[in-house]
């Protein structure tokens, strides 16, 4: 081999070894001792994806349809599993064996790491901005919640930008392998929002390439270099064939496509603004990623001991239990945003070497990055920046899919680490002599605004919303706290931010070798960041069986389950916004980020209107289960209010799976249809919108559910007269099958959600089987493609490893 192995391997297995035990270390209980983070989202999703999860260990194949959230909904949005996919495989090769989900740290790091040696900025120095990178507030409080899909498509961006660098940096093959390799990752964990942001900066990161080929007129190698990405990208997108697929055929439908509804206006397509815009970072918040707890820590976060809040609290005469429940909670947030789990911080250090950076990194790249970085906090302002973020909302395609703004802040914790490293690159390539001032201006800005804060916190309010619910004098102890909070976070940045000066100047002035300083920052950031990150995922955070104690059956699932028939459970207590009543039963509610439209705009319209009436009406002893006609064409059978036996409640009124109503109401509109569901007894009447379906007679006679799994019912039909007969079923067009004695027949809509049928005269069988087209027609390509994008990948690192080998 013509290796120098002091040179170029050694630096680079010591840098992975570093990332690996950074991990390792910090997350030590889960690699160790088995434990588990407590994810609040990750154990949703489990409850609600209970039901597919034991359909696939049962029978080995796939469920495309669940029942258990919202009625019913495709399953592919939940949990997906495509026969023969080898991307699982491929990510537990690549992250040597740590657990999923930290496993996305490493490779955030392992990627960074490459690409700034793709910058050929030294070994130390990429090491440093990978670390700065992963390991920043942003990804670990996300991991805390439960967002591993959204950490898992954040930490493959670096990868993602390492091809496409690559392929323009004259190394083609490797470039696309490597990029599509990256990409197909990335797209598999279909957080779109995520992919869309990293499309942004690629569009930047191209402009800046288009701009260097005008300049060089050197529009072959250009031309190249895209034609070779694309056909990356067209291997990423084609290992993904079947996830994409089923999600395009779905959006339209989801709470994401067209509104059903003409009254709904300005929500024709996509999220409404307020809903989108919820969560919008602040202005003055933007600052966290130079002080963390400029605004506070988390919405609930422990205060230290012998705090203000505590002292007034104990002179109050408030009891000690209660005392200490509420200094572990604290309301110390006092940002814009409805709640925050913990300020977004990189690095004060990092900040620092990102305004190195805009001072001594090649122009080319700080355009790059600095607009990154600005775009990025600029769409993260959303509502508080209206003319910007409407605009932009309303106009650039796709946009208005997304919601939680304040994500897009991922861009500029991208951006910053890499001008930064490239920054310090720089500084040590340049003269000795005529870097100072520079590097006095960055320090003075950096440093003088940490100084700033520390000496004049005074100045600042520290009201927060949550304030007006709290007694004055416990408020002004609270905003005591708050400020000592920014001030102790800004003396220690400005510490941090001095010491790296100083190392800084130490090896310009030949005191101190460059290496040593460098490691030396590095040790200052993983200082800084390490105990920051602790407050929000510590030890405390990871335990023996998290999911065993969510999930424990209570009295009332107990009670619920001796019922073996088919129907559904509606949870009084936020019952669209959790998934444990998924875990066991068929549920009204759920938790999910994309239910469908129509069930969307039902709740909104007459779910929760008429629940709000019947409890009203309940607690004064009246359980008026008739007008409740929504829920019981959904089978509601049992209203939960509660995990003791005694909270739950049958209803006798509920449809059942299946009957034949007296009577089919034509309706000409959605807008007409959700409005007389909520008038008529769904039992005895049914409506059908004619504009769609034509007129539909009603129906007579007997059915019985005989047969019920994901994806698949059957009937059992004793018809006297023809017409429609009603399936308490999800009504979705794209993928349900229908036979009547083994006939294919049309399934239409009926009472604005559910499905029906047409039934002859006589005794029939019905068979309902969820058979999507964009599943069956995509699996063999997703696999033939994936296996080529690996091997692509293994191929182009061969090359370059010959290339390596000595000329004979």
């Amino acid at each position: 081999m013509n290796l120098n192995f002091r040179k170029e391997v050694l630096p680079h297995g010591i840098s992975v070894v570093i990332f690996y035990l950074i991990v390792l270390i910090y997350f030590s209980p889960m690699v160790f001792d088995g434990k588990i983070i407590f994810q609040n989202d990750i154990l949703q999703w489990e409850g609600g994806a209970k039901e597919i999860l034991d359909y696939r260990k049962a029978t080995g194949e796939e469920a495309l349809w669940t029942n258990r959230l919202f009625g019913g909904m495709p399953a592919y949005l939940v949990s997906y599993e495509i026969p023969g996919d080898i991307t699982n495989f491929l990510l537990k090769i690549v992250s040597v064996g740590l657990p999923h989900p930290i496993n996305s740290l490493f490779i955030g790091m392992i990627g960074m790491y490459m690409l700034l040696l793709a910058f050929k900025v030294r070994s130390e120095i990429a090491a440093v901005g990978a670390i700065a990178f992963a390991f920043n507030t942003f990804h670990l409080i996300s991991l805390d919640a439960g967002h591993n899909a959204k950490i898992w498509a954040i930490c493959l961006i670096p990868l993602i930008f390492t091809g496409i660098h690559l392929a323009f940096e004259r190394k083609k093959l490797l470039g696309m392998a490597v990029f599509a390799f990256a990409m197909m990752l990335q797209l598999k964990f279909n957080h779109l929002q995520i992919t869309y942001y990293t499309m942004l900066m690629v569009l930047i990161y191209g402009v800046a390439r288009i701009y260097e080929t005008i300049q060089s007129k050197n529009y072959g190698e250009f031309a190249k270099s895209i034609g070779i990405l694309v056909l990356g990208l067209g291997l990423a997108i084609g290992s993904n064939a079947s996830r994409f697929a089923a999600v395009l055929e779905y959006s339209p439908y989801s709470t994401r496509g067209k509104s059903n509804l003409s009254t709904n206006a300005g929500t024709d397509s996509g999220l409404d603004k307020e809903y989108a815009f919820a969560w919008s970072q602040g202005k003055f918040e933007t600052l966290t990623f130079l002080i963390p707890f400029i605004q506070g820590g988390g919405s609930q976060e422990a205060l230290p001991k012998n705090s203000e809040t505590e002292r007034v609290l104990r002179s109050n005469g408030i009891d000690n239990a209660q005392i200490n429940g509420f200094i572990l909670g604290a309301p110390t947030y006092w940002g814009d945003q409805p709640g925050t789990g913990g300020p977004i911080y990189g690095g004060i250090i990092m900040v620092f070497l990102f305004v190195i950076g805009l001072l001594y990194a090649d122009k080319k790249w700080v355009w790059v990055f600095t607009s990154i970085t600005v775009l990025s906090i600029l769409l993260a302002w959303g509502k508080n920046l209206e003319w910007f973020n409407y605009s932009v909302f309303d106009f650039l395609p796709g946009y208005n899919k997304f919601r939680a703004v304040s994500m897009g802040l991922c861009m500029a914790l991208f951006a910053i680490p890499i001008l930064g490293s490239l920054g310090l690159q720089s500084l040590f390539q340049k003269e000795v002599g005529p870097t100072f001032k520079k590097l006095f201006i960055a320090f003075g800005i950096v440093g003088g605004l940490a100084f700033f804060f520390a000496i004049f916190a005074g100045m600042f309010s520290f009201r927060g919303n949550v304030d007006g619910n709290l007694p004055d004098w416990l408020v002004d102890a609270i905003r005591s706290d708050r400020k000592s909070m920014m001030q102790v976070s800004a003396f220690k940045g400005l510490a941090f931010v001095s010491l790296s000066f100083a190392l800084i100047m130490a090896s310009l002035k030949n005191k101190l070798n460059i290496s040593y300083a460098v490691v030396g920052i590095g040790l200052l950031l993983v200082i800084d960041l390490w105990s920051i990150n602790r407050r929000y995922l510590g030890e405390e955070a990871m335990r023996d069986s998290p999911a065993a104690q969510f999930f424990a059956q209570s009295a009332a699932d107990t009670k619920i389950l001796e019922d073996k028939d088919y129907y559904r459970v509606f949870n009084i207590e936020n019952p669209f916004n959790e998934a444990r009543t998924s875990f066991y039963h068929n549920s009204v509610g759920g938790y999910h980020g994309a239910k469908m439209k129509r069930i969307q705009e039902l709740i909104e319209r007459a779910i929760q209107p008429e629940i709000a009436n019947f409890i009203g009406k309940a607690q004064e002893g009246d359980f008026a289960w008739s007008e409740l006609p929504v829920l019981n064409m959904l089978n509601t059978r049992y209203l939960m209010a509660g995990k003791s036996a005694d909270a739950v409640f049958r209803n006798p009124l509920a449809n059942g799976p299946a009957w034949f109503p007296e009577e089919v109401i034509a309706v000409n509109s959605n807008d007409e249809e959700i409005q007389r569901i909520q008038q008529i007894d769904t039992r005895l009447a049914a409506t059908v919108n004619t504009q769609e379906f034509g007129t539909i007679p009603a129906g007579a006679g007997t059915v019985k559910l005989t047969k019920q799994s994901p994806g698949k019912l059957s009937y059992s039909v004793e018809v006297s007269r023809e017409g429609l007969l009603v399936l308490s079923e999800v009504y979705y067009p794209k993928g349900w099958k229908a036979t009547i004695n083994g006939v294919a027949t049309e399934l239409i809509r009926t009472n604005y959600l559910l499905r029906g049928i047409v039934v002859p005269i006589g005794t029939s069988n019905i068979e309902l089987s969820f058979e999507p087209d964009s599943f069956y027609q995509t699996k063999g390509l997703t696999i033939a493609m994936q296996y080529l994008t690996t091997l692509l990948l293994i191929g182009a690192v061969g090359f370059v490893f010959l290339q390596k080998q000595p000329k004979v």
